[in-house]
């Protein structure tokens, strides 16, 4: 898996609307990899990226959820759940095998990177955090470590 100071990784997906993303990471950007669309805690940390967003946009930090799911069933979640940040298709698992990720079950465990310059400067373990508040931690973390004014 990435680690602090590695270099960012090339990556292309599609979002929810079907259009080819390639995020650049020389500003802050969040990539939070999640299980599966329409479970309970990728439905609770959606939604606490979404509430949080205009915070993150203030910040000029990107966002993108990522999962295994299709661009259809993405399509699906963001629509239900009122996520107007990209969500990106990994069906083949691609984007996570970038990041260092297990993709072998068809899913990827829950983790958030936050890259910035080119390269990794932070990653989330799972076990230490809960889904609920997360996106609220990486936004106060993220905007006083990265972004200048924080």
């Amino acid at each position: 898996m990435l680690e602090p100071g590695d270099p960012a990784p090339e990556i292309s997906a599609q979002n929810q609307y079907g259009e080819t993303v390639t995020p650049d990471f020389s500003e802050p950007t969040v990539v939070y990899f999640y299980p599966e669309d329409f479970t309970e805690g990728c439905t609770i940390e959606a939604r606490d990226f979404q509430e949080t967003m205009p915070k993150f946009r203030e910040g000029g930090i990107a966002v993108y959820g990522v999962s295994m799911d299709s661009v259809e069933s993405h399509d699906e979640f963001a629509e239900e759940m009122g996520v107007l940040y990209d969500l990106l298709a990994d069906p083949d698992g691609e984007v996570g095998e970038a990041f260092g990720l297990d993709t072998s079950s068809g899913r990827v465990d829950r983790y958030t990177f936050v890259l910035a310059d080119g390269e990794v400067k932070r990653v989330y373990d799972p076990d230490r955090y809960d889904p609920e508040g997360h996106a609220e931690d990486v936004l106060v973390e993220t905007r006083n470590e990265f972004v200048q004014g924080g």
